[in-house]
């Protein structure tokens, strides 16, 4: 590789976003049905799919979509709430009706994507066949979205006629991306779609430590810290319906093995990012978390942590982060040692609302064992094996159809 490739190469790495929500790519030429209902939105629209022998909305479920970087794909979003369990399609057949609420930009404000889901609910109960109450959710910050929607409506006397309200892995006490991973998204030399999701509005709202772009700190950012207070003006929950989530982390303190300390992901060739190191994270004062280095413009920048848990290999719903940098890196010449490439990004203590992150006892705590009280959520359910941010199990849908208003 030439060095005019070699700049290419490392200037173009960071195209490419971690998503945080169920949707998948259509394959093998599926597509999602047409929807009988389709909504414009104050910053966002919906999707409205009737249950069976249905001709309007009579049991409505609205789900809101999770994060990522730009206008959501509700053909993408409905491909992949049925690809690994049918839940959509076993919503219909019990005779619910299907709300799919997407946003103009899933990176921005949590506070300002809650006006689409508050719109679509004001529009749900407005057309409704009958006075069925109605369910309201989402998946990962889509649980976030519509918490604070429903509890805002609260705030201000509005009935929302929601009798249930649901989370899918969101993260009510934070969400982890690696800070060697932020920090890598602003090494790359020009602007990027990784380092803008990660300097997002909603990205700093959700994570539980952010990297600062501009002066290298580490610690809660000021929009979460916004993002809080205006939970808490509003009551920090909805206090009408039931409140359920499920965790796609297990809840008996086991998490994915992945030790702290060690090499996560490393470029090992000689062009693209040579000598670059991830790590994963892990306790101490002074934790080195990723050795950075690049060729154009040459520069060398080693990041790290302090007070920190292990926070990659906590209980949690895991996200493919050092993998699909690796690819990243892969596609663009490099050659990588990748040895972790899952690691934890909701933690099961976050998903279902028991304790924060900061204390390495409280990210590993047995769930299982801890009084139910200790949950902020009225019912929930942890995943009896690790898996994917928001993956739709048989598991955890069974579980919450069951718990749906007859």
């Amino acid at each position: 590789m030439s060095g005019q490739q070699g700049e290419s190469a490392e200037k173009s790495i960071g195209a490419f976003a971690l998503a945080g929500s169920p949707a998948v790519a259509a394959v093998g030429g599926a597509t999602a049905p047409a929807a009988d209902e389709e909504w414009a939105l104050p910053g966002g629209f919906a999707r409205v799919y009737y249950g069976a022998g249905h001709q309007g909305i009579v049991r409505p479920v609205l789900m809101a979509d999770g994060f990522s970087l730009g206008r959501s794909d509700l053909d993408a979003l409905y491909l992949g709430l049925e690809a690994n369990h049918p839940l959509v399609g076993d919503l219909r057949r019990r005779g619910h009706d299907v709300i799919l609420v997407g946003y103009d930009e899933r990176s921005a404000s949590i506070l300002d994507n809650a006006h689409a889901v508050t719109a679509a609910i004001m529009r749900t109960t407005a057309e409704q066949l009958g006075d069925a109450p109605l369910t309201v959710g989402g998946f990962s910050m889509g649980g976030l979205v519509t918490r604070y929607a429903l509890a805002r409506l609260e705030h201000q006397r509005i009935d929302h006629r929601t009798r249930l309200y649901f989370s899918y892995d969101s993260p009510h006490r934070g969400a982890v991306v690696p800070i060697g991973l932020q920090a890598f998204a602003h090494f790359i030399p020009v602007p990027n779609d990784f380092a803008k999701q990660m300097n997002s509005t909603a990205a700093r709202q959700m994570l539980w430590r952010h990297y600062n772009s501009q002066d290298g700190s580490i610690g809660v950012d000021p929009e979460r810290e916004k993002f809080l207070g205006a939970l808490r003006d509003v009551g920090g929950w909805p206090r009408i319906p039931r409140l359920i989530g499920v965790a796609n982390g297990r809840g008996d303190g086991q998490g994915p093995n992945v030790p702290p300390g060690q090499t996560a992901l490393a470029s090992t060739g000689d062009r693209v990012y040579p000598g670059t190191k991830l790590l994963t994270q892990a306790e101490g004062h002074e934790a080195v978390v990723a050795e950075l280095k690049r060729l154009f413009p040459k520069a060398e920048k080693t990041i790290k942590t302090s007070g920190f848990p292990a926070l990659d290999g906590a209980p949690g719903g895991t996200l493919g982060s050092y993998r699909i940098l690796a690819s990243a890196l892969e596609k663009a010449g490099a050659t990588v040692d990748l040895r972790h490439p899952d690691v934890c990004f909701v933690p099961s203590v976050s998903a279902v609302a028991v304790r924060d992150l900061d204390r390495p006892e409280d990210l590993y705590a047995n769930i299982d064992d801890l009084p139910p009280d200790e949950s902020e959520l009225d019912d929930f359910l942890c995943s009896s094996e690790t898996t994917g941010h928001t993956a739709i199990t048989e598991e955890l849908c069974t579980w919450l159809l069951d718990r749906l208003p007859r």
